[in-house]
């Protein structure tokens, strides 16, 4: 089968190899997004005008304008979400969210150098200016909007479990007393499992992707992350995973950028909210995040601060 028409359904099977090599069983799960859709009908990703003679009173854009490029710090190992094929190129919801934005503030694609951020630097890459805008699954919570300036939230996800196809002992999280956990450093899922009410034990790594190696593995009873995420892996692997489908938090995702930049952060606000409004949203997401199985839901009310 030919993958052809979309960036994101060539990363599935790029994905699927991935697996395989690291010791997981080879599979139909990598050949196609969930519900059998194929590459020539898979709905087609949105292109963005680019903005002409951007003028906003952000110290971080005006520098980005000197140096022609906008480094927007992201994921690489989330399936629909935000994804590095082996010839470099990025696919997901979230890279075409950043895509957008980008070109309302005067950037073409090819003017966006995009940068894998693990969780655990994000505030320390935002802080320290090695990324202009950060946009990777990056929940807005109490405790970053002292450290980072958030726009958004532009999707609502929630933590959920990701176990083995075949196992019947995890129905939710009050089903984790003495069950081995894994999640990434520096995550809003991590800190909630850890506490005392779940009876959990954690594993805590770097990636994502490696904590569904060692579920594939056996060598960890589950994985917590945002249900969005979850989904994405269980499609990949729909004979081997599953997602519980019990989401126990709140996770609004938001774009990460300088804390004190507040001109930067209304003009990502209005980006966003004018991608929803002409439609660019919703297609955006039926091509990256929708061919994971999940779907489609109005995103929530932005915040302006």
């Amino acid at each position: 089968m030919k993958l052809r028409n979309s960036a994101a359904v060539a990363a599935i099977a790029v994905l699927a190899l991935t697996l395989t090599a690291c010791g997981g069983e080879s599979g139909n799960a990598g050949d196609k997004p969930a519900g059998g859709t194929d590459g020539k009908d898979a709905p087609k990703l949105p292109t963005y005008t680019v903005a002409k003679d951007v003028a906003v009173d952000s110290p971080v854009l005006k520098k980005a304008q000197g140096k022609g490029k906008l480094v927007i710090g992201a994921k690489n190992d989330q399936p629909f979400l935000g994804f590095e094929a082996t010839d470099g190129e990025r696919s997901g919801f979230d890279i075409e969210i950043a895509k957008m934005v980008a070109a309302d503030l005067g950037f073409a694609a090819d003017k966006i150098e995009f940068k894998t951020v693990d969780s655990n630097v994000r505030e320390t890459a935002i802080s320290k200016g090695e990324v202009d805008l950060y946009v990777g699954t990056y929940t807005i919570n109490p405790e970053r909007k002292k450290q980072v300036g958030f726009a958004g939230p532009y999707f609502l996800a929630g933590a959920d479990l990701l176990v083995r196809k075949d196992d019947t002992a995890i129905t939710g999280s009050d089903s984790l007393k003495g069950k081995t956990v894994c999640s990434i450093k520096g995550s809003t899922p991590l800190t909630e499992i850890k506490k005392p009410k779940y009876g959990a034990k954690t594993v805590e790594l770097s990636k994502y992707s490696e904590c569904v190696q060692q579920l594939l593995n056996k060598e960890v009873d589950a994985v917590t992350t945002d249900d969005a995420i979850l989904k994405g892996y269980a499609a990949q692997r729909p004979e081997k995973l599953k997602v519980v489908g019990k989401t126990f938090t709140k996770e609004p995702y938001g774009i990460g950028m300088n804390k004190d930049d507040k001109a930067l952060r209304t003009a990502v606000s209005d980006a966003v909210e004018a991608h929803q409004k002409n439609g660019d949203y919703k297609k955006a997401y039926d091509a990256t995040l929708g061919l994971s199985g999940s779907s489609y839901i109005e995103p929530p009310a932005l915040e302006r601060y």
